[in-house]
């Protein structure tokens, strides 16, 4: 039995597609995506039977980040922290600026950094919890643009820095930065000045990375002042720091993303209520409830 499904197939194959719009080329897409252009070629002309194995599907899922699993339809709302955050990467893009957005957890921040990279070229989103080491985030950026990753450490670096300089307007979203290593800090402050006025960076994290940058300024840790200053000085947020207000606005945003994903009929005040405006919640209550109208159960804590 075929560990990848001809549906599977589809919806890998229509990730690729969307995600084709971020490239110049084809051979630099089939890059990043590990495939070879002959391949990929085949691939993207729907050439899908003993084309590649089940497991480089598997793989070209996980690159683009498509789940397996079924999954239910989701449209964006166009949130207060969708708005927001979109505007400011298309500053910090366009201008080769850099920015930190510092705020709580739940609302969106991911979310609207993935949707931006979807459709803009030579932007690129980076997961920093899972390459927290400077050598392997350094490779994991330059393999988002396409770039040989797999050379000595020396040459990856310099070959990123030549091309980012090289490039229209790229920008490099990093995400839960907070995770980062000491030395990946230190790298990614010498990567900004090799970069500086063309490339835009923005750095993306809850409220740990506030602390963590703070805490290592305080303690006079070599490299995070000059990093802070380098990124504007200052964090940004978009929540509001009252309390009831950052309650209205955590539940006005909760109410927009379950009014344009609610199935048709359902109380979206309700959905809202449960959730107490996080974003995830929000997901998790509309799967339960399409789910259980095609007669299925489903256990979510």
């Amino acid at each position: 039995m075929a560990m990848i499904t001809t549906e599977q197939k589809k919806k890998i194959l229509a990730a690729m597609a969307q995600d084709r719009v971020r490239f110049d080329s084809d051979s630099k897409h089939a890059k990043v995506l590990g495939l070879a252009t002959s391949v990929y070629s085949m691939v993207k002309q729907g050439q899908t039977d003993r084309t590649i194995s089940d497991g480089n599907w598997i793989r070209l899922a996980r690159r683009l980040g498509v789940s397996l699993r079924h999954e239910i339809e989701w449209k964006t709302g166009k949130t207060d922290t969708f708005i927001i955050v979109t505007k400011q990467l298309e500053t910090a893009q366009s201008s080769a600026l850099s920015m930190i957005l510092c705020d709580e957890p739940n609302i969106g921040k991911t979310y609207t950094a993935k949707h931006y990279v979807q459709s803009h070229k030579n932007a690129a989103y980076i997961d920093c919890s899972q390459v927290k080491t400077k050598r392997r985030l350094i490779r994991k950026i330059a393999a988002e643009f396409g770039l040989d990753s797999k050379g000595t450490y020396g040459d990856v670096y310099e070959d990123l820095t030549y091309y980012l300089r090289s490039i229209d307007s790229p920008l490099i979203i990093l995400d839960e930065a907070g995770d980062l290593q000491y030395e990946a800090f230190l790298e990614l402050k010498a990567l900004w000045n090799a970069t500086e006025h063309c490339c835009g960076w923005y750095m993306m994290g809850a409220d740990g990375l506030k602390e963590k940058i703070n805490r290592s300024i305080d303690c006079k840790e070599v490299g995070y002042t000059e990093m802070l200053s380098r990124y504007g000085g200052r964090y940004c947020k978009v929540t509001p720091d009252d309390g009831k207000e950052r309650e209205k606005f955590l539940m006005k945003q909760a109410s927009i993303v379950a009014k344009v994903n609610a199935p048709e009929g359902y109380d979206v005040a309700t959905i809202v209520r449960q959730t107490r405006g996080g974003l995830r919640r929000v997901y998790i209550e509309i799967e339960k409830i399409k789910i259980s109208k095609k007669g299925l159960t489903i256990s979510i804590p």
